[in-house]
């Protein structure tokens, strides 16, 4: 049996041994890990029979949920596979809740304990093949749905597609900008699938969070995880936060404005409430300045002149309330760039020296100062036969023999002769080279030792040849 850890509500997977009383262990995958659950805090605490909560909360597909009265007392925990009433016939569902906690979440969502239904049974195995077998065609079903309201030409989108537990009834999930006409819509769809047709019209935020996402932020869509309520979003929440009025970035995937822009809009109010109006003017000795922006996080106000409003001036909003409270008395105030204070360039200590660019070479030039105060010490321990204040002769580059005339005897400087060659019969006569000519000493010289080579080493004759 199933322990409900799918959003689908798909029943294939088991998680055998490992299934508590409470739901399953592995809750990455299990138990209390599909969308917008509730977790049970006081799953540890066993109440007094008396006092025992009759009623369950069960999970259907997607998002839907609804709370039944279990008037037979089955051993019921979260996981468990159940048939539960409805009209017509029964529907198949996984418990989502149990224990005292469902009479707060029924107070929460205002649901009357008169208007709950009843729970048959845990669910044998035909109740499975069947549930199964309706969502499998679930998706045909939704194709099918689209194809049949193009072809009448009614504006409108099948977002999902759900079967009842027994295959007796089909809810249809649609989105729509205008009122559809679905007397013709009905009877094909009741035609096409051999059933019972329900239609149920939702939102474009009940329609994302239905199909689900990935937001701008890189998380799950909050309406698909835990979003219950879904409060109204204007463009003065924007306005409140400084935020420009771009759609693009402010729309989430439904279309819509995104429900996150409600989550600071109580600080922003709380830390705009010691700011003075937006609207405020300022009568200066150069003329009248108006407000320009807002800064609410440095707590700053920025003016300019109304016949020049190239010049942004910042001020303190403490500082903006004398000047508001001066001209209520009927006096002028200087010229803004009078009032602007220089602001005291303040200097950053960096300990840990993550700003500086060379600090990774500190403790090289530290060693190469040391090697070059040893580097004199050993110059003049070679110097010591030459007298003080006499500098040592070096040849200029003129001077120098050139690198042509070196490489043709190298020994000619230092005095040595160079040894005798033994000259081979064969070997011709060396050719003497012509100074003038450069091209003969870029010429290779042939080695006479891979010539010996050759003649030592003659190569085998094949008699078979």
């Amino acid at each position: 049996m199933s322990c409900g850890c799918k959003t689908s509500g798909d029943s294939a997977h088991s998680c055998g041994p490992k299934k508590t009383a409470n739901g399953c262990e592995s809750v990455n995958t299990c138990g209390n890990s599909y969308k917008l659950s509730v977790f049970d805090w006081l799953s540890d605490i066993n109440n007094p029979a008396p006092n025992r909560c009759d009623f369950v909360e069960v999970r259907f597909k997607n998002d839907r949920k609804s709370f039944y009265k279990n008037v037979n007392n089955i051993p019921l925990h979260i996981g468990s596979v159940i048939t539960v009433e409805s009209s017509p016939g029964h529907d198949v569902g996984v418990v989502s809740l149990t224990g005292e906690l469902v009479k707060i979440q029924m107070k929460k969502k205002k649901f009357s304990e008169e208007l709950a239904l009843k729970i048959y049974r845990q669910a044998n195995q035909k109740d499975l093949e069947v549930w199964q077998e309706a969502r499998k065609k679930e998706d045909g079903v939704k194709l099918e749905a689209r194809k049949i309201a193009q072809r009448i030409g009614l504006e409108m989108k099948v977002t999902d597609v759900e079967y009842q537990g027994d295959s007796s009834k089909i809810t249809f999930y649609y989105t729509a900008e205008n009122r559809v006409d679905f007397r013709q819509l009905i009877k094909d769809y009741a035609g096409a699938f051999r059933t019972k047709i329900d239609m149920k019209q939702i939102g474009f935020r009940q329609e994302a969070a239905k199909v689900g996402g990935i937001g701008s932020c890189g998380r799950e869509l909050c309406c698909s995880t835990w979003l219950t309520d879904f409060r109204s979003v204007n463009t003065n929440v924007a306005r409140y936060q400084q935020l420009s009025i771009n759609p693009q970035k402010l729309a989430g995937q439904c279309g819509k404005l995104k429900c996150c822009l409600n989550y600071e809009l109580d600080s922003y109010l709380d830390a705009l409430s010691n700011f003075p109006s937006s609207s405020t003017t300022l009568e200066t000795e150069k003329g009248k300045a108006f407000c320009i922006k807002i800064d609410v996080f440095k707590k700053k106000m920025w003016f300019a002149y109304v016949d020049s409003s190239i010049a942004w001036y910042d001020f303190d909003i403490d500082l903006v309330k004398k000047l508001i409270s001066k001209n209520k008395r009927g006096e002028k105030i200087l010229p803004l760039e009078d009032l602007k204070q220089p602001e005291a360039s303040a200097q950053n200590i960096d300990l840990i020296q993550e700003n500086s660019v060379d600090r990774f070479e500190k403790k090289n030039r530290g060693n190469r100062n040391r090697n070059n105060q040893n580097k004199p010490n050993n110059h003049q321990q070679g110097q010591q036969g030459q007298p003080q204040g006499q500098k040592r002769n070096r040849p200029e580059r003129q001077d120098r023999p050139e690198r042509s005339e070196k490489s043709e005897n190298p020994n000619a400087q230092s005095g040595n002769q160079p040894r005798p060659q033994k000259q081979n019969p064969q070997q011709k006569a060396p050719v003497e080279k012509v100074e003038g000519n450069s091209g003969d000493d870029k010429k290779p010289q042939n080695n006479p030792n891979k010539k010996k080579f050759k003649k030592k080493y003659p190569p085998k004759k094949d008699n078979n040849a």
